[in-house]
């Protein structure tokens, strides 16, 4: 039996793959729907569509290699021309939280880098307020408990309570991304102020990017179970 989440993700990638024109640069984001938008892109440069791809992290770029996708990197290709990413949130001014899959840095890089960012994603990340899902930070793994609670400190200057904790991985190990830096996850439930954290984020000397995507996506593709929607201009 087909999952309806993925088959949702599945109909969003699908509507976000028509996007696609001979001879554009692409950036592939990382996570379970952009996979699928990989995954379709792959069956299109096999019938002949000329691409070339930047990926966001080593996992999307190893699916895109077994795919045939021809890829290159932002020193060789600085300018692109269209990014599809997920998104672990986005709200109705189409701010976005990502780094779920502790890509964000690379993600969000590859995002400033496109004339356009259009997110893929199903229903289920269409929220009224940023939050519910933890803020992933990504930072220098030198002086992590100083970070963190600089960290922890922005977040109540901007109304948020909760957590802050250091990600692990499956092997109860400190967390180490493809830049080689460890992740903070904000347990905030809610986000009053998602474009004040972020300032106060950035200004934190640890901090090496977070996962707040403010003013960056152009448009959402959204799907459930009865179709697909378009929030914000694909053009």
């Amino acid at each position: 039996m087909t999952d309806p989440a993925e088959a949702a993700k599945r109909l969003a990638a699908a509507r976000a793959v028509d996007l696609v024109r001979p001879g554009m640069r692409l950036g592939l984001g990382t996570g379970s729907t952009a996979a699928h938008f990989v995954a379709l892109l792959g069956e299109r440069v096999a019938q002949g569509l000329k691409v070339v791809g930047v990926p966001t992290s080593e996992r999307t770029r190893e699916q895109a290699l077994s795919l045939n996708i021809p890829l290159s990197t932002l020193d060789e290709t600085p300018e692109l021309d269209l990014t599809i990413d997920g998104a672990d949130e986005f709200d109705p001014q189409l701010r976005l939280i990502k780094g779920g899959g502790a890509a964000l840095l690379r993600e969000k890089i590859v995002a400033a880098a496109s004339a356009r960012m259009v997110v893929v994603t199903d229903r289920s990340k269409q929220v009224a307020t940023l939050g519910k899902f933890p803020l992933p930070v990504e930072v220098d793994r030198f002086g992590l408990e100083s970070t963190r609670r600089h960290v922890l400190a922005a977040g109540q200057a901007t109304g948020c309570t909760g957590e802050v904790r250091l990600r692990m991985n499956g092997q109860g190990q400190v967390l180490v991304t493809d830049g080689g830096h460890a992740i903070l996850d904000c347990v905030f439930g809610r986000i009053p102020d998602a474009d004040a954290l972020a300032h106060l984020l950035n200004a934190i000397p640890g901090v090496v990017e977070h996962g707040l995507f403010i003013g960056i996506a152009k448009a959402v593709i959204v799907a459930d179970a009865s179709g697909v929607e378009v929030i914000g201009d694909l053009n």
